[in-house]
């Protein structure tokens, strides 16, 4: 399992950690009954401490995505993709709603935040 961790992001590393799992189940490349690395192989790896793996895998089991068997190590769930969808869905709405009120607050117009958008999606 390959988890690259960037210390420059904003984004927290046990954050890091679950979305690039959730990631690797959604596209197949970790599979259902699949054993994860345990918490301390995982933290030694990646050079972090045990307590923020533990915070990932909490969550990842939180999330449905993993489950974890004391002694014998956590292992991917089955997932529902669409489950996986609503929820990122969700998360977009949620953002999405503080870009349209910072947009409103600075007057721009739907039309150029979907400009931007589409150019944001695309890559240009």
């Amino acid at each position: 399992m390959n988890i690259f961790i960037s210390n420059s992001s904003d984004e927290p590393i046990y954050e890091q950690i679950v979305r690039q799992v959730k990631a690797l189940i959604m596209a197949g490349k970790l599979s259902e009954g699949e054993a994860l690395p345990s918490m301390r192989t995982l933290a030694q790896q990646l050079r972090i401490s045990v307590i923020t793996t533990k915070r990932a895998y909490e969550e990842l089991e939180r999330d449905g995505f993993i489950e974890s068997c004391t002694g014998r190590g956590s292992f991917v769930k089955r997932q529902n993709p669409e489950l996986y969808r609503e929820d990122t869905l969700r998360k977009i709405e949620a953002q999405l709603t503080s870009v349209c009120n910072m947009a409103k607050t600075a007057g721009v117009e739907p039309e150029e935040l979907c400009e931007i958008i589409n150019l944001l999606y695309n890559g240009e």
